[in-house]
């Protein structure tokens, strides 16, 4: 709505109410200016940054059509929950992100535990994201410089694009990370097929091995479906998008978009790929077709990394600002005090996530771990627990059969959410260990060429 003050020129700007923004007046800070367009590609880079490079690991792992049909599960399951934010935004818009959403199930307890999660999740997997920069640029550069070297370049272009305030600012880096990735993934899954085989080790080439089923153990199995719950993963953060729309009623139509073409990609690209390349399988996956390959992908990849590194750094950073500045002129007028908590909010989350990315060995198997923690109970289990706040009050009599199929499938969500923390927590535990045992971990920042 639209208001006027009347006693001097600053307060006749017109300023409009929002309930998590408060004020936003002419010439200030403008959050809600993201388009359904732009809706969709933050959507899709939230999403597609996260996994699509470890699917065909993922089949090589439990098989080729046990892992499609892990794919298309997580892919429904998480469908939903991303439905029930547009759903439970519209009807509560007084939320912001999923720390809100723990404090109305829960208290303060919920608000507390779901907020930390959601900022340590997004923290380590930013770092994963500053690792993945720095393999591209190894491969890109045949490992010219020392690797923490190149964590460091990534960590200070992660600090300065994330800076970048509002996320209708980002949605066009979002574009371009977004076709960039597409592009790269695609330029190796049409290698590989034309290639017909995978890459020659020591001038040999082997033989696809593919397998329709795989035996892997219980840990095996549920670190892989960790790892596909990991490439759903951006379910949390679409509370903050859907937060800076112009029209929240156009999320359903961005996500309806943005998740069907995710899920495509991955069983398209993770089916022709392993196919091909079976247990030879490159992990990220854009080593698969050899060499030359492997350079032209990484290249067509970097903006798109990049982008995804930028982006995860952005989230957190800002759910601490908004928690920070919350309910103050601060928070979309350009004062000293904006200023000040949002670029010590960008710095602060850049900084842990390149120590982070830098100095824990053994770092892959434990952004593996973090996501089964953190990530899996965020993408299922309060959703379940949404729906059942917003329409379990009206009491259960005279319901009709489809209600209560409805609460069968949130306490469903809730249970699955439950058994899948506890499983992939175990099997990325496990992972830890014998990665561990395997090569003793890796140093802190080491200089040693990570692109192997």
């Amino acid at each position: 709505m639209e208001k006027e003050y009347p006693d001097d020129s600053l307060d006749k700007a017109p300023i409009r109410e929002d309930a998590v923004f408060g004020e936003i007046r002419e010439g200030g800070v403008n959050y809600r200016d993201v388009g359904w367009k732009g809706t969709t590609a933050l959507m899709m880079k939230a999403q597609l940054g996260l996994g699509v490079l470890s699917i065909p690991q993922v089949f090589d792992t439990v098989g080729l059509i046990p892992g499609i049909l892990i794919v298309l599960a997580i892919s429904g399951m998480t469908g939903w929950s991303n439905w029930m934010v547009g759903v439970f935004k519209r009807r509560h818009p007084e939320v912001y992100g999923i720390d809100d959403v723990g404090r109305m199930l829960f208290g303060r307890i919920g608000f507390e535990v779901l907020g930390a999660a959601y900022t340590l999740l997004w923290i380590f997997v930013s770092g994963s994201g500053m690792l993945s920069v720095s393999i591209a640029l190894n491969a890109l550069s045949s490992h010219a410089i020392c690797t923490a070297i190149f964590v460091a370049i990534a960590a200070v272009v992660g600090f300065g694009l994330s800076s970048i305030q509002t996320l209708a600012k980002m949605s066009w880096l979002a574009w371009v990370g977004t076709a960039c990735i597409i592009v790269a993934v695609s330029t190796v899954t049409i290698a590989v097929g034309v290639q017909g085989h995978p890459p020659a080790i020591d001038g040999v080439v082997p033989e696809a091995d593919y397998k329709l089923f795989n035996s892997p153990s219980f840990a095996e199995a549920m670190a892989a479906v960790s790892t596909v719950c990991l490439s759903y993963a951006g379910t949390p953060a679409f509370f903050n998008i859907a937060a800076e729309m112009k029209d929240p009623r156009l999320y359903t139509r961005a996500l309806a978009i943005s998740h069907s073409i995710i899920t495509v990609i991955y069983i398209v690209c993770g089916t022709v790929v392993y196919y091909y390349c079976g247990s030879h399988v490159a992990s990220p996956a854009l080593g698969s077709a050899g060499a030359l390959i492997k350079k032209i992908c990484y290249g067509i990849a970097l903006p798109g990394l990049v982008v995804s590194m930028v982006l995860l750094l952005h989230l957190p950073a800002k759910q601490i600002f908004v928690r920070m500045l919350r309910g103050s002129k601060h928070l979309t007028s350009h004062t000293l005090i904006h200023w000040v908590a949002w670029l010590g909010s960008t710095f602060a989350v850049a900084l842990i996530a390149y120590i982070i990315a830098s100095g824990i060995p053994v770092f892959s198997s434990l952004v593996s771990f973090v996501g089964a923690l953190f990530g899996t109970p965020m993408c299922f289990q309060p959703f379940g627990c949404m729906w059942l706040y917003d329409n379990w009050g009206s009491g259960t009599s005279g319901k009709p059969l489809s209600w209560w199929f409805k609460v069968c499938w949130s306490s469903f969500m809730v249970l699955a959410g439950c058994l899948l923390t506890i499983a992939g927590t175990y099997g990325s535990i496990v992972g830890i260990i014998d990665s561990y045992n395997a090569s003793g971990g890796s140093s802190a920042w080491s200089c040693a060429n990570n692109d192997v």
